[in-house]
């Protein structure tokens, strides 16, 4: 299979996107791209500090900023930062560009993925299952109007997730 334009993974953080972006670049043949660590070397500092030194506002600028870099690229897997989404204008620039994979799993999985990261800035303070519910729902409506399709990670391996991705391009 060839890309003709970039796959952008977008969903809740914890749901598997980098893991699954990796995944899909080995078995396409292409190139990966992480927007959070594309923002962690261009910044040079990590995510959490610049929310705390530069706060949110600052980094969702950047945030879109790196999808203007992304359109100059080849055809790629795209793994993007959990809030991407919350943009309209970054939705806009993705769909232009590429096709928007909407990943997600249950709160319980999320926070099995999340629980002892202390990179992860929205949910410092607040690691638990009813915090990340409420977030994700609140989340979701933007993720499902981003997306060209769904794939629930529940219960499949990230290969499995890569390959089922695969199949509904093809």
């Amino acid at each position: 299979m060839r890309l003709q334009k970039h796959i952008f993974l977008i969903g809740f953080m914890g749901v598997g996107k980098t893991t699954t972006s990796r995944l899909l670049s080995r078995k396409l043949h292409v190139k990966e791209t992480d927007t959070d660590a594309m923002i962690v070397a261009l910044e040079g500092r990590s995510i959490p500090e610049i929310f705390e030194q530069s706060g949110e506002p600052y980094f969702r600028q950047v945030e879109s900023g790196t999808l203007d870099t992304l359109a100059g690229y080849a055809p790629s897997i795209i793994s993007c930062g959990g809030g991407m989404a919350m943009r309209s204008e970054n939705v806009e620039k993705m769909k232009s560009i590429g096709t928007v994979v909407f990943l997600t799993a249950a709160p319980e999985t999320i926070y099995s993925h999340v629980k002892d990261s202390t990179n992860r800035p929205l949910l410092n303070g607040n690691m638990n299952v009813p915090y990340i519910k409420e977030l994700m729902e609140a989340r979701e409506p933007k993720y499902r109007a981003a997306a060209d399709f769904e794939i629930v990670t529940d219960g499949y391996t990230p290969e499995e997730v890569a390959d089922k991705i695969i199949s509904v391009l093809q």
